[in-house]
């Protein structure tokens, strides 16, 4: 329980009506919490506007509302309950959620990784590396949040202010000194990380995603910059010199500037790959050569920026190195099986550009005669320009290609399927199949692989569901992969 006035000064420029210390029991912005002692906060959606349910707050017993400045309020609704009016209420709710829960994020190293692909694995990889430390870690991810050893589940890539600033609260609590968090662009636009105090942030890459929420590349470009501009001068931004993006990305920031990469230009920390296998490679870092089970070009990087991560936070070369070495994959990134003379691999690749990423992998490792089926598909509800580019790059670097259901949501699947299947020509066609039961696109890549050869199944990665219509079922790529597998 806390008093609005305690937390007010903490939310920037507002106008205040009402009685400023009132007593709060809670902070929701989901007008259905509502209970007596409540401060709701109106956020704009999307699709919903939370000034609708502002007289349905104050009915339920909120003892204070805040709105945006613009908001049309009607002076009578609003009678007798405490109004605050603030010029951005998603940024308040975000300052609001830190306030309440006495600034966590202050209160531990706090590192964010934000990028296209690779944020799941760099803050579960540095989260690991704490961990070797012996250091006591959270972790915040889109396959499952950590406090310490203690799982959990993770229900967005960043979760809403209030349940973020909970779970770095618990963190504290719970003798954590250390938090890796991924930072989606969807959080930075809707200043889901307002509030936060960040000892740094790594950018992995930039390519095509989300475009079916925010419009363009540019403002998808936009959003991922807010993170670093509000950087502060302490803290660090360590971004990948191999993407063309990061200096656009890092222009205004205020935090000390970092590069790493794998091309001779990379400013401060480079790797090189030295032998590349199925299973895993020989890296050579700053001058030192390691094996890791990571397999790849791009989970070479990823390491890279967890090597560098690492340096930054305080880690000798040699401590670093060490603990770079005992890393082990993350569940349904490159996660690979072994079956009947088949590899089957399961990974998240869900963008032209890690899809791509991956079965290049796959060639250079097999062998660029090996045999490469590849089992994908695109979610429905989402970018529907990505899906003839996603065939495109699947089909090029696959000897078969099946074209299944990912998650279609309230799409149909065969029209998910035509989509694709319209970025192919003649002659790829010939070698693409579509089939949208995906366990049996799955049994059916496993079955026609040749010994030798290497399946592929991206796009859900450590997914266990698949959501058709609004239902969602239990759906697990790595479960159907070994069912397969077993009946070689």
């Amino acid at each position: 329980m806390k008093k609005l006035s305690e937390l007010l000064p903490h939310i920037g420029a507002h106008t205040l009506h009402g009685n400023p210390d009132v007593q709060l029991d809670a902070i929701t912005a989901d007008s259905r919490r509502v209970a007596h002692g409540s401060l709701f906060v109106a956020l704009r959606g999307t699709a919903v506007d939370g000034h609708r349910f502002v007289a349905a707050a104050i009915e339920a017993g909120a003892a204070a509302i805040v709105v945006a400045r613009d908001a049309a309020i009607d002076p009578a609704i609003a009678a007798g309950t405490t109004v605050v009016a603030v010029p951005d209420t998603a940024e308040a709710l975000g300052l609001l959620a830190s306030a309440w829960h006495d600034h966590p994020s202050r209160r531990l190293t706090l590192v964010g990784v934000t990028g296209t692909n690779g944020k799941t694995t760099v803050a579960t990889l540095l989260y690991d590396m704490a961990r070797l430390r012996g250091e006591r870690a959270g972790l915040l991810s889109t396959v499952v949040n950590r406090i310490g050893t203690r799982a959990v589940p993770a229900t967005h890539t960043t979760p809403d202010p209030l349940e973020l600033n909970s779970l770095l609260a618990q963190m504290v609590d719970e003798g954590c000194t250390f938090a890796a968090m991924e930072v989606s662009s969807h959080a930075c636009a809707q200043r889901r990380i307002a509030g936060l105090r960040f000892a740094g942030g790594v950018f992995t890459n930039l390519t095509r995603d989300h475009l079916d929420y925010h419009g363009t590349f540019q403002a998808y470009l936009e959003a991922k910059r807010m993170f670093f501009d509000a950087l502060p001068a302490e803290a660090w931004a360590l971004v990948n010199d191999d993407d063309s993006h990061a200096r656009v990305l890092i222009q205004n920031t205020r935090a000390r500037v970092y590069g790493y990469g794998l091309r001779a230009s990379a400013t401060d920390f480079r790797a090189a790959v030295v032998e590349e296998r199925i299973d895993g490679m020989e890296l050579r870092i700053d001058g030192t050569e390691l094996h890791t089970p990571f397999a790849g070009r791009f989970n070479a990087s990823n390491l890279l920026a967890v090597y560098g991560a690492s340096r930054l936070l305080g880690c000798s070369k040699d401590e670093a190195l060490l603990h770079l070495s005992a890393l082990h994959p993350v569940a349904g990134r490159f996660q690979t099986f072994h079956g009947g003379g088949i590899t089957a691999i399961v990974d998240y690749a869900h963008t032209p550009d890690a899809l791509a990423n991956v079965l290049d992998t796959i060639r250079q490792a097999a062998g660029g005669d090996a045999d490469v089926i590849t089992v994908c598909g695109c979610g429905g509800d989402r970018d529907h320009g990505k899906r003839p580019m996603m065939a495109r790059e699947a089909a090029s670097r696959s000897s078969m290609l099946i074209i299944t259901s990912d998650n279609p949501r309230s799409e149909d699947p065969a029209a998910i399927a035509a989509d694709m299947l319209a970025g192919l020509d003649d002659d790829a066609r010939l070698a693409t199949t579509v089939e949208l039961d995906r366990a049996r696109a799955i049994e059916m890549a496993i079955t026609s692989a040749e010994p030798g050869g290497v399946v592929l199944v991206a796009g859900k990665g450590h997914e266990n569901y698949q959501i058709i219509g609004s239902e969602r079922r239990h759906f697990d790529d790595a479960e159907q992969v070994k069912a397969a597998l077993s009946k070689r």
